[in-house]
């Protein structure tokens, strides 16, 4: 039988805990007002802590950043990447995948990429390098899907698969900055995104 003392927190648990916290703290501030204008005592305050606390999990302004990225690219892949999983078409994975991301793009944490990807245009720097290589991961598997589906049939020849993947994913992103996470619409036209840019012809109507 579980104890009073067992139940306690541990001091991993209350770190893991505070760190989360921060984090999408972070990511909606970074989300808002992007970088530069990122202020770490406002952070502190909105996620419960002191700055001193935040300090503790964080090294600088950039190293929360960075941890904000991965941090948001794996809620992204836990929310939305899951859901192409559990499809065995690969249409039907694209659809799940942009039906996904117009829901996750609701959240206001999934708008830290659109928010600093121009402040570090053409600099060599490590958020940069994050950004571009979540961004590869992503159309590597989109890329994959569309793949799948020229072999099977259920999508026509086109363009090559990594430009269409590279300009689909920039189309639901563009679509859903328009959109502000205006639902139900945006899951609707995320999915016609998809069908255009594949060739597809358009959904019967019900």
């Amino acid at each position: 039988m579980a104890t009073s003392e067992s139940l306690r927190p541990t001091q991993a648990d209350r770190r893991a805990r505070s760190r989360s916290a921060l984090l999408e703290a972070a990511a909606r501030g970074l989300s808002r007002y992007g970088y530069s204008n990122l202020v770490l005592e406002q952070v502190a305050n909105e996620a419960g802590y002191t700055r001193g606390a935040l300090y503790h999990q964080f090294a600088s302004k950039e190293d929360l950043a960075l941890a904000v990225v991965w941090w948001v690219a794996g809620e992204w892949g836990k929310e939305v990447g899951s859901l192409a999983l559990r499809e065995d078409d690969p249409v039907d994975a694209l659809f799940a995948l942009a039906r996904g991301h117009a829901i996750f793009c609701r959240r206001d944490i999934a708008r830290v990429r659109m928010a600093i990807v121009t402040e570090f245009s053409g600099r060599d720097h490590p958020i940069r390098h994050a950004l571009d290589e979540i961004e590869a991961g992503i159309i590597e598997r989109i890329g994959n899907l569309i793949t799948q589906a020229r072999r099977n049939g259920s999508v026509p020849p086109g363009p090559p698969v990594k430009t269409i993947a590279a300009g689909l994913l920039g189309g639901l992103e563009g679509l859903m900055i328009q959109l502000s996470g205006q639902g139900p619409h945006d899951t609707v036209l995320a999915e016609r995104l998809v069908r255009g840019m594949l060739g597809l012809p358009p959904a019967p109507k019900a």
